[in-house]
């Protein structure tokens, strides 16, 4: 199936309407009914203010980035986008296209 790559970058203490975006990036992929998402943390990076986070002893919680990643048609990626916009949220995204399925046996 032929269909798109999307990918959320964000902060792990990022939030919004008092909930983490992560975690509300879930909820609202399940109330869309999307086929699935996976959340990942990063073990560090670096954002647009060029501020360097990594995973480390000393390192505050809260700072290191994560990606919040969905294989989806392309209708389904729309209507992610849209009601992220209608929120208010200004998130990064990278959206490729992308071919996905299931291997037989």
């Amino acid at each position: 199936m032929d269909g798109i790559y999307l990918k959320f970058y964000l902060q792990e203490n990022l939030r919004h309407e008092g909930r983490l975006v992560h975690e509300w990036l879930v909820e609202l992929a399940r109330e869309l009914q999307l086929p699935g998402c996976s959340v990942f943390r990063s073990i560090g990076g670096y954002g647009h203010h060029h501020q360097v986070h990594r995973q480390a002893f000393v390192e505050l919680q809260g700072t290191l980035p994560m990606e919040v990643v969905f294989a989806l048609e392309e209708s389904d990626a729309g209507r992610l986008l849209a009601r992220v916009a209608a929120e208010g949220l200004a998130l990064f995204y990278v959206r490729m296209p992308a071919s996905f399925g299931f291997t037989t046996g």
